[in-house]
């Protein structure tokens, strides 16, 4: 099975309805095309780097799917090029590095700091030692 990421921008014009509507459609088109959605991650309301359609801010969604086939990818791109609602898409195929990037990213191995790591690195600064000769006046 091949995997594949795509990451595409709305408008943020339209309503949270209509956004959350065109990302279903999205992923209507995945399955109806013999896809598997393997995760849906909604990044949100994010700054573009630079405008577009005069928009400097727009929804992200990133939907990770695997297929067997993928000779329908290029009319899934026709179609994304077709919505008004987005203003732009990337379809990325991953690698093994990328879908196991991907899986502990998921399981929170990368990308946030465990409970155990926050826990252990709060008492650390808590008990700082001075330096020798060094006099604390605020004790």
């Amino acid at each position: 099975m091949r995997h594949y990421e795509v990451t595409f921008i709305v408008d943020p014009v339209l309503s949270g309805d209509e956004v959350k509507a065109t990302a279903e459609h999205i992923q209507k088109d995945l399955k109806h095309f013999g896809a598997s959605i393997l995760n849906v991650d909604e990044v949100g309301l994010r700054q573009l780097a630079y405008p577009i359609n005069k928009r400097s801010t727009g929804f992200y969604y990133c939907v990770e799917f695997g297929t067997v086939e993928a000779d329908w990818l290029a009319k899934f791109e026709l179609n994304m090029k077709r919505n008004e609602r987005l203003l732009r898409f990337l379809t990325v195929k991953l690698d093994k590095y990328g879908i196991k990037y991907n899986d502990d990213k998921r399981n929170g191995r990368i990308g946030s700091r465990s409970k155990k790591a926050a826990e252990a690195a709060a008492p650390a600064a808590d008990t700082a030692v001075s330096a020798p000769g060094v006099v604390d006046l605020d004790a």
